[in-house]
Formats: C-alpha cells, sequence, structure tokens
C-alpha cells in the first residue's frame, strides 16, 4: 500500500476511536443519571440494615462475653442477660413493623425502636395523610406508643 492510503486508513480509525469513546462517555452518563436516585435509596436502606446487624452482632458478643466471664459478677451477668433480652425484643419488633408496613404496598423501610420513640424511614416521595395513618396504625398497635414519639421519614 502506499504511504498515503495508510495515513488516511490510521486517521478514520482514530477517528473512529474518538467517536466510540464520547458516545460511551455519553450513554454512561445518560444511564448513570437515570437510576442514580433508585440506586442511592436502595443502598441507603442496605447499608442501614447492614450497619445496624454488624452493630447488634457485636452488642450480642459483649453481652455473651459478659455472661460467660468466670470473673463477672451475678449482678452483671443478670444485667447482661436481660439487655441481651430486651436487644432481642427489640430486633423482633422492628423486624414486625416493618414486614407490616411493606405489607402495606410501601417498597421499603426501616424502623428503629428507643425506649420512647420510635422512628420509621419509608421509602416513598411523599407521604399523604391516609399513608402516615397507616404507618401509624401500625406502630401503635404494635409498639403502643403516643402518637408525640413517632417520626416518619420519607426518603426518595
Amino acid at each position: 500500500m502506499k504511504k498515503r492510503t495508510k495515513i488516511i486508513i490510521i486517521a478514520v480509525m482514530v477517528l473512529l476511536l474518538g467517536v466510540t469513546g464520547y458516545l460511551n462517555v455519553v450513554l454512561n452518563n445518560s444511564v448513570s443519571n437515570s437510576n442514580n436516585n433508585s440506586t442511592t435509596t436502595s443502598s441507603y436502606f442496605q447499608t442501614y440494615r447492614s450497619d445496624r446487624e454488624s452493630t447488634r452482632d457485636q452488642e450480642m458478643l459483649y453481652y455473651d462475653a459478659i455472661i460467660a466471664n468466670e470473673t463477672s459478677s451475678a449482678e452483671a451477668i443478670a444485667t447482661a442477660e436481660s439487655a441481651k433480652l430486651a436487644l432481642i425484643e427489640q430486633m423482633e419488633q422492628e423486624l414486625v413493623v416493618e414486614g407490616l408496613i411493606k405489607a402495606k404496598g410501601f417498597e421499603d423501610c426501616v424502623v428503629t425502636i428507643s425506649d420512647t420513640d420510635v422512628n420509621a424511614v419509608v421509602k416513598s416521595g411523599e407521604l399523604t395523610e391516609a399513608e402516615v395513618a397507616q404507618i401509624v396504625e401500625i406502630i401503635q398497635s404494635q409498639l403502643n406508643i403516643s402518637l408525640e414519639n413517632i417520626k416518619i421519614i420519607p426518603v426518595e
């Protein structure tokens, strides 16, 4: 082949490579923008559950260590056993309430229970009054918590 033909072929290949790179960047940006919101919200719920589970596993290990330690006093063992049972009960309550909220048609939710308050983070852009009433009714019926101690947070 002639030198001029080789130069033309290489120039066309470089041009095609540039167009391919440009299209790749444009298409990746459009796909990531459309999936960004749902991915962020889903990963929030997944991350929260994962963090909560690892924290609780650590707490259980602490309680088990206190209970198994021969130098622990009877009072410390009783306190650790009581705290462990309370944590297990709280975990069960949160799981039940989360399941009931999802059963009402919400895509996802996370419930946290403290001694006085209940927080429900629900995957939803906005909540109507009827939806809030459904969530409040579930929480009150399961946990006997007054309305002023319930916080419902919609997350899109």
